[in-house]
């Protein structure tokens, strides 16, 4: 009878032994799936999110290329035109010359009439200098300080913003790209989520999710920094 005894109480503690693991088993597999499916919808939601901004950001790439093609098109259409003012200018003083040279006044005013406004304060300032008898007045009045061409100036300053709005667009692109690798990282931690779920070790699959879990940390640090449209 004591032996008997002693084998039912022997198998009653090991089977609570086994209950008492199979529940410990059990209560940290549903812990695991609860932080894995945590981890799963953050990340879901973070590359959502990151593939979205990439998209806007190559929207917005596109939107300041076309910006900047614009602006140097305009660019080179005042400058063209600056040009020819300048030229006509510069024609027409060398013709007022040739007619002062030769006495011939009133076709020199005629000519000189026909300055443009900006060339004509030049001119003036040119003739204040008296520009006949000193030699350190410089050689026509396009060469004057008081010289200023609109159209020119308009060419540089388009050139310029399209400058500043191609690097915008640069800019725009390393953004998109940024966006694109994080993306990147937040799926490899899917992939590691779903890796992780083939093994049943614990300290594996804890493993795995750790590794898991600091790439997402990373990936969302990184989407925070990132400028955002």
């Amino acid at each position: 009878m004591p032996e008997d005894l002693n084998a039912e109480i022997a198998a009653g503690l090991a089977e609570a032994s086994d209950e008492q693991t199979e529940r410990e088993r059990v209560r940290w597999e549903r812990l695991v799936e609860i932080l894995e499916a945590c981890v799963l919808a953050v990340v879901a939601v973070a590359t959502a999110w990151s593939g979205y901004q990439a998209a806007r950001w190559d929207g917005r790439q596109a939107e300041l290329y076309a910006m900047a093609s614009t602006q140097r098109v305009e660019a080179d259409q005042a400058l063209t035109l600056g040009g020819q003012q300048r030229l006509l200018d510069v024609t027409t003083f060398n013709t007022w010359i040739q007619f002062q040279k030769e006495g011939r006044h009133g076709l020199a005013a005629l000519y000189a009439r026909r300055f443009s406004p900006e060339f004509k304060v030049a001119f003036d300032a040119w003739i204040a200098a008296h520009p006949f008898s000193n030699p350190d007045v410089p050689p026509g009045p396009s060469f004057m300080p008081e010289y200023v061409n609109p159209q020119i100036e308009q060419g540089t300053a388009l050139n310029e913003q399209a400058n500043a709005t191609f690097e915008a667009g640069t800019a725009a692109r390393s953004t998109a790209d940024q966006y694109i690798r994080t993306t990147v990282v937040l799926a490899s931690v899917l992939f590691l989520l779903a890796l992780s779920q083939r093994f049943r070790l614990r300290q594996v699959r804890i493993g795995v999710l750790v590794v898991a879990g600091a790439l997402m940390l990373y990936g969302i640090a990184a989407i925070v920094s990132f400028e955002r449209l």
